[in-house]
């Protein structure tokens, strides 16, 4: 029984406090004056009766109601019903406030209105919650004061506060005030269940069903939440729905469904609360950025960024959204049905109202599905203590994951409702009945919401029932107020009253309560189901049941024979235990195994057994988290003090020394978990018989027995009926329990805290050793991480100083855990402090319990381990450090582990690793035995390191394991190794500095490519070793020399310079000599250097001459090398000699290409304005257009602004800057003018024409369609089409079209496009318009700034974004990373393609293949273009590299692409040493792929276009490899500078013979090439003057199998002789045996054999096949090029045949060859799948097919100068000519070939001699004319046989066989030269 209301309050408006800032309310009266004694008054009524503040009105309001919510100190909940009308405020209160008032109208202008309202509220105050009476009190009150009724007010309220209500029991009460009023009150069946009215219905509806289940899982998961509404009864139901569906649970947090305004900083409160602000102050809540706010009236709910709500687990919300939407809205699932039900609708409010609520109890039962089965009880009396095993109950439901339930497990609201719904004998309401009784019908009706809808509506009806008992409820008999009552203009204040009166009558109801009888009503107690237990729950793994079986069985096995003593049977079965214990199944069968050999308290094993259980162990342990979900530390910890061995007299070691590095140790709740299960089994054991004390089984239901928790129930209902010496005996057995439990876990915490060796304290890492690693970017910072390492061990969460103290340390954690358990558990004070007495006592006797243990172990006999077996090395490499024995760890990649792939379980593996000179290699074998013999090879160069780090392996994985290493290569190669115990630390350290030094040389010098062969001493050696020397002295010399001749120059030639030139370069000179003039005598064989050049330099100037670029201007006859020849004035341009000493730009190469009218000292002055002087030179010529290409440097800042500002911008004045400018616009003037179409072209071309898909601010020109030439086109049309030529990409940019960047300039926006083709290209014809711009030049966005294009200019700025050097590197390392990870993820979001993705690698390719594309589009189209992106030497020179060989056919063969990189990396200088960062000066730079980038990009081109390429995929392999070996020294320094300075730019002819240590990777490959067609493509059949034009979307690139291929076979396999020696013999071995062996199947391993040499494709089977039987016939095996040669030649004779009788020969049609980017209008070409007729007896689907191959045209191999054959070469005319030897040589017949391909006169032999004796390169022919004979010319020859050819170096003299051939001779070279 309750008083209905506790106090009445009559509050109104201060007219005292109105004159200051804030109108106030005040409390005038209330009742009674005093507390009750066991319900004081609530503080701060008046603030909630107006929370919007207390103003005067003009005009009086309707009277309102609601009910505000207060909480006090105890958490008490008084509910405040507020009544509130306005009375007018009478005359004397207004002249009190009107002078202040009048002040304030005088300065705004108001009028003062006569009248004004003040209000006046009416409060009752409860603790019960009876909403509907207090309003009716209340009303009624207000009728009596306004209707004048003859009822006293006092009667009223000393009624209302003397009326006593039952607080629940189902009972109705009638009561009345004593105005005529009768009232029915019905209280609730079981006060446990919340009552909602119709609030929650009423939630739903205004918010809806998403919106309120947020709401929900915030309220649970204690997020903070703000309602919104106009209306305070609104605010008030809401907050009131949202607590009654959190039933069972509690809000235990602030709860304040009306919050005053005065009070809004309790918004900013940083913990959890519900509460409700009207919508007035939406303003105020605007910056709350973590508080979810529900707006009630515009039905919405906002959650911040910052703040996660986490919401249900699937599929609950799924299940519960359904059947709430069942409820709210029944005709949705019949809607779309034609014969819909008449009798469906919802149910009324109040019904559903309890439909929704029951769906909520539904939910919660599914939540806490067996919750009970996971409650400990470990005190029963005096009153039961219960502690909640969360790990066990989330791990039962494999819920261990959800975030959701984690957070509502570690609530306040759940540690409520387990204290308070936990002990077993109490009270039952609705939850616990379904709990125990509905768990089963709720499983079955999973997936059928009509029969859930079913349940629901029972479960509604008990709700309702519990509120509304009694359906027919008396009518109530209220008055109300006359309508219009408040709206009266002559009212009476409401009354003073007598508070005498009130008191007597609130007196004399007290004395009759006293008197009465007091109504006591038994509280119905009985004990609480537990229900059914979680339901077993699938391995998550979704292992199949008889793979599980098969685990299982083998675990089971193994054990047998460890115990059995077969324990070479068990090391087979170990690594297969290891893995199946990655299973929860087969964890837990060990446990169980394990139990069954260990029944009594010690089980002594030998060392092997020992060792086998220990690891079983550790790899069980190793897999279970912090938490211990599923009890296998639980079930372990017991048996780790079971299993020992015996290491002398008296010293035996336990398990537990062997088992302690895991994070379960070091947690404290698993601590207490167990220690609460231990003390309930024992606490149980009290309270059975004596015959079942011993069958425990942690507290569940037993056979026979009966669970804690039932007989905790028996006996808290036995509890009143005990004596008091039982009771007081009872509660000391239980606390003597607890207590000795205590002393038990003291010990076994010692046992597995206190480590084996006590120096190292592991407590002190309490993330897990595996955590903490010493991460560093280079070997300098070792030091930085490991003092950060002692910082970490400083702040591990000990306060005391002395934290290296192991036993310290540990006391200090298990006085904690007792201190914690022992004062839940009852403990008393006494016990407590004998506990931490003993508890120090203890830990320092198993100190020293373990140091004998620690001693005697150490002397254990070594484990036998496998032997080291050593790598094969190269040539001059060297081992700098003896094999370090190692276990190579397995990565993130799972291949090698016989992971989802399935396959061997290749890694781990043991053996030793190995450093060299050049490598760094691991090679051991699989410590799986199952794997069999196979050996693991690791390797990668040193050079190619780039992060090393220390790290740590927990014992779990192997127990004899010290110190780790992580390597990691940008060859994509990572080695994870663990160095065994035998290895020392100095030895690691000693590794690691040798790694560091020889990674990291201090000179380029220091590489291997320098040092390698250093320490032999034979006399070959030495004398390469003197020349070498005498190469560097004279390079000194020159550089001495070099300077000499600039400082006379400069000296006498007096031309302004300014200072920063002279302190940059030295100074700067001019020549009146340009060119370098050649002499001409004829009989010379050798270059005579003219009088300009100084002695000491010809030799370097020969050398330059001969260089790659070089010869590659004088090909595209971009120059010539004299400027006495009458053609030399004609061409176009000229090769300076400017920067032959390097000191104009000493990045560039010697000789340079610049235009015929451009003198040397304005190239001088010109090259300032480019960074690193790196000025505009010509690199390429379009044959067909005669367009160049220039490359230059960003200009600088300074050069901006006079290169390509306006000329009519106003300018302070002349200056050299303006000089320059003019001198600038003249050179690329002359540029232009050295076109062809420039005299002949009426405008320039512009890319006006351009739609905006093809250029964005980064130039999104995409590729385009590829073109289908039409088969009966003739050729001659091909070639005199105007129109764009080549193959085409696509011109679609994911749908979307972006408009051009403004900077670009009007005249690239998109005008007067021509409608797109129907695949989103624009049309061919149209692509470029002929316009004005004749030289395009390509510059970066952010340098060009502000620029203003000048419309009488005859070139156009291009400004494009380029991507920064920093992006490539932090790309690549996030590239790496996903491709080779250090660790397998186990988040969704980190898969490997979503890894690729954040990289951004292929972006960056995109980026460049598309400005390349743009580029050749451009030169196609007759104009120039110029590439000045930053310093000239990255992203310039992959463009321009790019766009040659999509231009250039000759490139894309391998002396053409050899030239390439010569020329355009090499002599133009990209940084190699700088971005591969080879020396200690560059190591802080980083490693930057700028190369291997250019790479990709021609891998992604070779994809889309495997016919043009000569070379193969392996050679662009072999190339990334090596770029970054420095295994060569091709590719080390930074410029051509650097390396004549080193005396490496050239090498004496003599040192290329039989050389055993190559020097440069070209003869490296050369040598290859001769020996394997490894780097060549059988597709290879090029198209005359193919121009391609790749797809560059994303979508078309693929990632490079470069990055992921791996063989651990063998090791990588670009050092050929390692690998080649290793294949050799084996193969003629096994061929012997081959006809003996029924089959030659054989299984291939992924990731460990190489497939290309176990499976070669069908044309290198073919050839090798052929080579075998030669030897086997003991003939003399032919090379495999010229056997490839001549079945090419016969299949072109074949081919000629066939062609002639159909133009589709049948063999093609059935060869079905696929070209990615040819279609059927090809055209077909010779040797028609010269493969395939080779194939026809073999596989053909196995083949790699030779190309798309047709009649009708020569072959266009243009290959191998040094031994290829007359099949393969382009032979314009060939015959036999007689010449003339040098001097005193007499005339000789030679077989004389004309290559118009490659411009070049060879002379052979005989017409079978494949080695070329000679070559007349036709660039330096100067003239061919008739000859006549000489002395000991051939005989009878007519004299108009002879011709004489002049070149720059000699004269030759020819005979041919007749006259007729002699003139065809002389017109054939002629043509050339006019080609040329």
């Amino acid at each position: 029984m309750a008083r209905l209301a506790d106090y009445f309050v009559v509050v109104g408006y201060d007219f005292d406090k109105r004159a200051s800032s804030e109108s106030q309310g005040q409390i005038l009266q209330r009742f009674p004056e005093k507390d009750w004694e066991d319900n004081p008054f609530p503080q701060g009524i008046e603030l909630f009766c107006q929370p919007s503040g207390w103003q005067l009105l003009s005009e009086r309001k309707p009277p309102t109601f609601f009910v505000a919510v207060l909480t006090d100190i105890n958490s008490e909940r008084h509910y405040c019903a507020c009544f509130t009308f306005w009375e007018s405020v009478g005359d004397l209160q207004t002249q009190k406030s009107q002078p202040r008032e009048a002040v304030e109208d005088e300065d705004h202008g108001i009028v003062q209105p006569t009248q004004l309202f003040a209000p006046k509220s009416l409060v009752l105050v409860s603790r019960l919650d009876h909403t509907e009476v207090f309003r009716n009190c209340l009303s009624l009150m207000y009728t009596v004061h306004i209707d004048h009724l003859n009822v006293q007010l006092e009667t009223l309220i000393g009624n209302l506060l003397t009326c006593i209500i039952p607080i629940a029991g189902g009972s109705q009460r009638t009561i009345t005030l004593g105005a005529g009023d009768r009232q029915v009150i019905q209280t609730p069946v079981n006060d446990s269940l919340p009552v909602s009215g119709c609030s929650v219905a009423l939630l739903f509806r205004q918010l809806g069903i998403l919106n309120v289940l947020y709401l929900f899982c915030a309220a649970l998961t204690e997020q903070k939440i703000l309602f919104l509404s106009s209306s305070y009864q609104r605010l008030s139901d809401a907050c009131r729905g949202i607590l009654s569906i959190l039933f069972p649970l509690k809000y235990s947090f602030t709860y304040v469904p009306i919050l005053p305004g005065k009070l809004l900083e309790v918004l900013s409160s940083p913990t959890p609360f519900i509460i409700g602000v009207n919508s007035f102050f939406r303003s105020e809540t605007q910056e709350l950025l973590d508080v979810i706010i529900a707006d009630l009236d515009g039905g919405t709910v906002t959650v911040p960024e910052c703040v996660h709500v986490s919401l249900l687990p699937e599929p609950l919300l799924h299940q519960t959204k359904t059947v709430l939407s069942m409820v709210m809205d029944p005709e949705l699932q019949y809607a779309d049905h034609a014969f819909p039900p008449t009798s469906i609708q919802s149910s009324a409010l109040k019904i559903q109202d309890k439909e929704i609520r029951a769906v909520f109890l539904w939910l919660f039962a599914q939540l806490f599905q067996g919750y009970r089965w996971c409650l400990h009880i470990i005190r029963i009396h005096p009153e039961p203590v219960i502690r909640f095993h969360k790990a066990a109950f989330l791990g039962q439901g494999s819920m261990t994951e959800d975030d959701f339930l984690n957070k509502v497990l570690d609530g306040m609201a759940f540690a409520g409702f387990v204290s308070e719904r936990g002990p077993p004998y109490r009270a039952t309401d609705l939850f616990d009945d379904l709990m125990a009784n509905d768990m089963e019908r709720i499983k079955m009706e999973e997936g059928h919401p009509c029969k859930i809808l079913k349940h629901i509506k029972e479960l509604a009806e008990h709700l309702f029932k519990n509120e509304n008992p009694y359906p027919s409820v008396a009518m109530h008999k209220i008055q109300k107020p006359t309508e219009g009552s408040h709206l009266r203009i002559h009212q009476k204040i409401f009354p003073s009253l007598d508070e005498v009166a009130v008191q007597f009558r609130i007196d004399h109801a007290a004395s009759s309560q006293k008197s009465a009888p007091p109504v006591v009503k038994p509280e119905k107690k009985c004990l609480v189901l537990s229900g059914p237990p979680i339901a077993a729950m699938v391995d998550r793994n979704g292992s199949a049941l008889a793979n599980s079986a098969r685990r299982l069985e083998v675990v089971r096995n193994c054990i047998t024979y460890i115990f059995e003593n077969k324990l070479l049977e068990a090391k087979k079965l170990l690594p297969a235990v290891l893995r199946a214990l990655k299973s929860r199944v087969a964890r837990q069968c060990l446990t169980q195994e394990l139990n069954l050999h260990a029944q009594q308290n010690r089980a002594v094993l030998d060392d092997l057994q020992f060792d086998y259980i220990v690891r079983m162990m550790n790899c069980t342990l190793q897999d279970c988290s912090h938490m211990d979900e599923h009890g296998i530390a639980a079930a372990l910890l017991p048996l780790v003090t079971v299993f020992c061995r015996k290491l002398g007299a008296g010293i035996t070691q336990f398990a537990y020394s062997c088992v302690q590095e895991h994070s379960v140790w070091m947690n404290m709740q698993f601590w207490e978990a167990m220690f609460y299960s231990d003390v309930q089994n024992h606490i149980r054991a009290l309270y059975i018989e004596e015959n079942e004390s011993c069958d425990q089984d942690n507290g569940e239901q037993m056979p026979g027995g009966k669970s804690a928790l039932e007989i905790a129930a028996v006996q808290r209902r036995l509890w009143p009926t005990l004596c008091k010496e039982k009771q007081l005996e009872l509660v000391q057995k239980e606390e003597s329990t607890v207590f000795s439990q205590a002393i038990h876990y003291a010990n076994r915490m010692s046992y597995l805290l206190l480590p084996l060796d006590t120096s190292k304290n592991r407590l002190l890492n309490r993330s897990g050793l595996g955590d903490v690693e010493s991460v560093s970017n280079s070997y300098v910072t070792n030091s930085i991480a490991g003092s950060m390492a002692e910082s970490y061990d400083t702040e591990s969460g000990f306060e005391d100083a002395e934290g290296s103290d192991v036993a310290n340390t540990v006391v200090r954690f298990i006085n904690r855990f007792v201190d914690k358990v022992c004062t839940e558990s009852g403990v008393t004070n006494e016990h407590l402090k004998t506990l931490h007495t003993n508890i120090p006592d203890i830990v320092q006797m198993h100190i020293e319990t373990l140091e004998a243990v620690h001693r005697e172990s150490k002397r254990l006999p070594p484990i036998q381990k496998p032997k080291l077996l050593r790598p094969s090395l190269l040539v001059g490499e060297e081992l700098v450090m003896e094999g370090l024995r190692v276990n190579l760890m397995s990565d993130g990649r799972d291949e090698a582990t016989g992971g989802v792939s399935g396959g061997l379980a290749l890694l781990p593996a043991e053996g030793a690793i190995f450093l060299t000179t050049y490598r760094l290699i691991f090679k051991g074998t699989p410590t799986d035995p199952l794997v069999g013999e196979q050996v693991v090879t690791r390797s990668f160069p040193i050079a190619s390191l780039t992060k090393e780090k220390k790290i740590s392996f927990p014992a779990q994985m192997e127990p004899y394991f010290g110190e780790g290493l992580q390597l990691r290569s940008c060859t994509f190669q990572l080695m994870k190794i663990a160095f065994d115990e035998e290895v020392s630390s100095d030895l690691v350290e000693l590794f690691r500095k040798h790694l560091h030094k020889l990674r990291y040389p201090q000179q380029v010098q220091g590489t291997f490519a320098f040092t390698v062969g250093q320490s032999a001493k034979t006399l070959v050696e030495t004398k390469s070793k003197e020349k070498n020397q005498s190469l560097k002295t004279l390079s000194k010399n020159l550089m001495k020399n070099a300077k000499k001749t600039i400082g006379r120059q400069y000296v006498t030639r007096k031309k302004y310079t300014p200072p920063t030139w002279e302190t940059r370069s030295g100074a700067q000179f001019a020549t009146d000599e340009d060119d370098i003039s050649i002499s001409e005598e004829p009989d010379q064989s050798s270059l005579t250097l003219s009088s300009t050049i100084k002695s000491s330099d010809r030799q370097t100037m020969s050398n330059v001459v001969e260089r790659a670029c070089c010869r590659d201007y004088q090909r595209l006859g971009l120059g010539t090398l004299s400027n006495s020849l009458t053609r030399s004035k004609n061409e176009p341009f000229r090769i300076s000699t400017v920067n032959r000493m390097y000191t104009v730009c000493r990045s560039y190469p010697g000789l340079l290409i610049v235009p015929q009218s451009i003198q040397d000292p304005t190239i001088q002055r010109i090259s300032r304005c480019y960074r690193h002087n790196r000025f505009p030179v010509v690199c390429w010529r379009n044959s067909r257009t005669k367009a160049v290409l220039l490359r230059s440097a960003g200009l600088h800042g300074k050069g901006v602004a006079g290169f390509f500002k306006s000329p009519n911008a106003p300018t302070a004045g002349p200056s050299q800057t303006d000089s320059t400018s003019l001198e600038q616009e003249k050179y690329l003037q002359a540029i232009i003018k050295s076109m062809p179409s420039y005299s002949e072209a009426t405008g320039r071309n512009t890319l006006s024409g351009f739609s905006s898909a093809q250029m964005s601010s980064s130039v999104s020109v995409i590729g385009h369609r590829a073109r289908v030439i039409s088969l009966s086109q003739p050729r001659a049309t091909v070639k005199a089409r105007k129109s764009p030529r080549g193959k085409w990409g696509s011109i679609r940019v994911n749908n979307r079209m972006s408009s051009y960047n403004p900077d670009i300039g009007t005249r690239l926006a998109a005008k007067d496009i021509p409608p797109p083709q129907a695949n989103g290209g624009p049309s061919e014809t149209h692509f470029l318009r002929q316009q004005r711009a004749y030289l395009y030049i390509i510059g970066d966005k952010s340098q060009l700034k502000g620029t203003k294009q000048d419309p009488f200019q005859q070139w156009e700025v291009v400004p494009i974004e380029v991507f920064d050097i920093r992006q490539v590197k932090n790309s690549f390392k996030k590239l790496m990373k996903a491709c080779v990870p250090s660790s397998v993820s186990n988040e969704s979001n980190m898969t490997f393609y979503r890894c690729l993705e954040d990289s951004e690698w292929l972006c960056l390719l995109h980026k460049v293949l598309q400005v390349s594309v743009l580029v050749v589009e451009l030169l196609d189209s007759s104009s120039s273009v110029m590439v000045s992106l930053e310093e000239g030497w990255d992203i310039t020179t992959q463009v321009v590299s790019l766009v040659q060989l999509l231009s250039d056919p000759y490139y894309r063969t391998m002396e053409g692409f050899r030239l390439l990189v010569e020329k355009e990396w090499l002599s133009f200088g990209h940084r190699f040493s700088h971005r591969g960062a080879q020396t200690l000066a560059s190591q802080s730079s980083g490693f930057t792929p700028v190369f291997l980038q250019f790479l990709d990009c021609v891998h992604q081109i070779h994809l889309q276009f495997p016919m043009e390429f000569e070379f193969s995929q392996y050679y662009l392999k072999f190339l990334a490899y090596h770029y970054v070996s420095n295994r060569f020294r091709t590719f080390l320094l930074d410029c051509d500078c650097e390396r004549i300075e080193l005396g490496v730019m050239y090498e004496e002819k003599g040192e290329r013979k039989n050389q055993t240590v190559y020097k440069s990777v070209w003869d490296y490959i050369d040598k290859l090439n001769k020996k394997t067609p490894i780097f060549f493509n059988y597709m290879f059949s090029p198209e005359d003057g193919e121009v391609l034009k790749p797809y560059s979307h994303i979508s078309n690139l693929k990632l490079w199998d470069f990055y992921t291929y791996e063989t651990l076979s063998e090791g990588p396999s670009y050092d050929w002789e390692l690998v080649h020696g290793r294949y050799e013999q084996p193969d003629e071995s096994d061929r012997q045996d081959t006809a003996s062996q029924k089959s030659q199947r054989k299984i291939v391993w992924p990731c460990y054999d190489n497939r290309s040499k176990v499976e070669p494709d069908a044309i290198t089977k073919l050839l090798q096949e052929l080579q075998s039987l030669e030897v086997e016939l003991g003939l003399v095996s032919e090379k495999w090029k010229d056997t490839w040669d001549k079945i090419k030649a016969t299949q072109r004779t074949e081919t000629k045949l066939e062609s002639r009788h159909s133009l589709f020969s049948p063999l093609l049609l059935s060869s079905n060859l696929s070209h990615q980017r040819r279609t059927q209008g090809m055209y077909l070409q010779e040797s028609v799948g010269s493969s395939i007729n080779l194939l026809e007896s073999e596989n053909i689907a196995t083949s790699t097919p030779s190309g798309s191959m047709a009649s009708g045209r020569r072959s266009t191999s243009t290959l191998y100068s040094q031994f290829q054959t007359s099949e393969s070469e382009h032979r314009s005319l060939e015959g036999v000519l007689y010449k003339k030897g040098a001097i005193l040589k007499p005339w000789k017949p030679r077989w004389f070939v004309l290559d118009k391909t490659k411009h070049q006169l060879r002379y052979y032999e005989s017409k079978i001699d494949k080695d070329c004796k000679g070559v007349i390169d036709l660039a330096e022919v100067e003239s061919i004319i008739q000859g006549t004979p000489s002395m000991g010319a051939p005989k009878n020859i007519d004299e108009k046989a002879f011709f004489d050819l002049k070149t720059t170096k000699r004269f030759y003299n020819f005979c041919a066989p007749d006259s007729h051939n002699a003139q065809l001779w002389i017109d054939s070279i002629q043509s050339c030269l006019s080609d040329a």
